[in-house]
């Protein structure tokens, strides 16, 4: 039986205002202190960067953890727009999605790239949250699980100490907010394949999350898989009770 923890992490992506978070992030607290004597999901939520000192200072003392969207490969320099690890730790991050699909598309980033960002996060006591996920394109040609495996290598390449010290998302990019979900099935599929590539990197209770239109409404189906240990939640995360629903469920 598996002792993975389940975890549930909120990409706000580039949505909220100072009064929207306030709204949602008392709203989070006062919903995890009420449930916090029978909920097994660990949670945190990713805010766009100038906002990290108002979460970090609302959630300060709290069972909810935070973190950046992204994270910068370098330690710093000439690389404007670029947030560093250091910088991240300063606002009590403990959080950093990397190569997220929406980077890899609208900026470029490779999966070497992604690694590097993985490499930097845990140097820097971060634990990176490095996505994967295939084209709706790709998965027609049956390409699936071999994206996957291309987009892992860089980063599994890394080592088993570091492996150990990152959380895996496999997030279809068809099912990133389309309003599609991949069918418990699907993921399963996929998180079994991503499991076996642990297995092989030596760190094989690393959680994989997955991510895609997850609501209330179908996180139960998908975590009562065997090799889904949580989610990472977009457009849902921004509604509490939707958010804690899913923790919930």
């Amino acid at each position: 039986m598996s002792v993975r923890r389940r975890l549930v992490i909120g990409n706000w992506k580039m949505n909220g205002s100072k009064a929207e978070n306030q709204q949602l992030l008392s709203d989070l607290v006062k919903l995890q202190n009420a449930a916090a004597a029978d909920q097994a999901a660990e949670l945190a939520v990713c805010a766009p960067f100038p906002y990290l000192q108002q979460v970090a200072d609302i959630l300060q003392g709290s069972a909810i953890g935070w973190g950046g969207q992204d994270a910068s490969e370098h330690a710093k320099g000439a690389y404007t727009g670029e947030v560093s690890v250091a910088m991240l730790a300063e606002f009590g991050c403990a959080w950093a999605i990397v190569g997220h699909s929406e980077r890899r598309a609208y900026h470029g980033e490779s999966s070497d790239v992604v690694a590097r960002k993985a490499a930097a996060a845990i140097a820097g006591g971060i634990t990176p949250v490095v996505c994967v996920g295939e084209t709706q394109a790709e998965r027609e040609a049956g390409k699936t699980l071999q994206v996957i495996s291309s987009q892992l290598e860089p980063v599994l390449a890394l080592g088993a100490e570091a492996v150990r010290k990152m959380v895996l998302a496999y997030e279809p990019v068809w099912a990133i907010g389309t309003g599609l979900t991949a069918s418990p099935e699907q993921a399963q599929e996929v998180h079994a394949h991503i499991r076996s590539l642990l297995v092989q990197a030596g760190a094989p209770e690393q959680r994989v999350l997955y991510g895609g239109s997850v609501k209330a409404a179908n996180a139960a189906s998908l975590f009562a898989k065997e090799d889904i240990d949580g989610a990472l939640v977009g457009g849902a995360s921004l509604v509490a009770t939707d958010f804690q629903g899913i923790a919930n469920a």
